[in-house]
């Protein structure tokens, strides 16, 4: 069986962060952990250069942070929810829901597949809302398993 997408363990709840930079680090450090980035600190500057190029906000209060990375191992999503909302440059505002999207540097444009299907995914307040609202980790990774399955 593939490795999933995401797992509970790649997932910050109700995540008190500051700004983007905050919220990319927790979550590079949640990849690290799981096997799945090899250097956090170099995935999240990937990240960072990245968002230097366009802003990832997403109308619906939606980060959608994402690089391509030598430090990536697996292609793998990690979800946060963020109540008081950080600035990735979103048409209306804050986003309190991001999804980071990390993908191997090297092969097919995982990454964008991915993208695709979530994005399709984001634009269903009934979904995003569920996302907003779950309560654990195993929650949320259920609910974009499935999605993105």
């Amino acid at each position: 069986m593939a490795t999933p997408l995401i797992t509970a363990d790649l997932v910050a709840v109700d995540l008190d962060a500051t700004d983007k930079e905050a919220v990319v680090a927790v979550l590079a450090d949640k990849l690290a952990a799981a096997g799945r980035v090899s250097d956090a600190a170099a995935f999240a500057a990937d990240v960072k250069a990245r968002e230097a190029q366009t802003a990832t906000g997403m109308p619906g209060k939606i980060g959608l942070p994402h690089a391509k990375s030598a430090a990536v191992l697996a292609p793998s999503l990690a979800v946060a929810t963020v109540p008081n909302g950080v600035d990735f440059g979103g048409p209306d505002g804050v986003a309190t829901l991001v999804f980071l999207i990390a993908a191997p540097a090297e092969g097919a444009n995982e990454h964008l597949q991915i993208l695709a299907k979530l994005a399709r995914k984001l634009v269903n307040p009934t979904f995003t809302g569920s996302l907003r609202d779950a309560g654990d980790a195993q929650s949320v990774s259920d609910i974009v398993n499935e999605a993105v399955a």
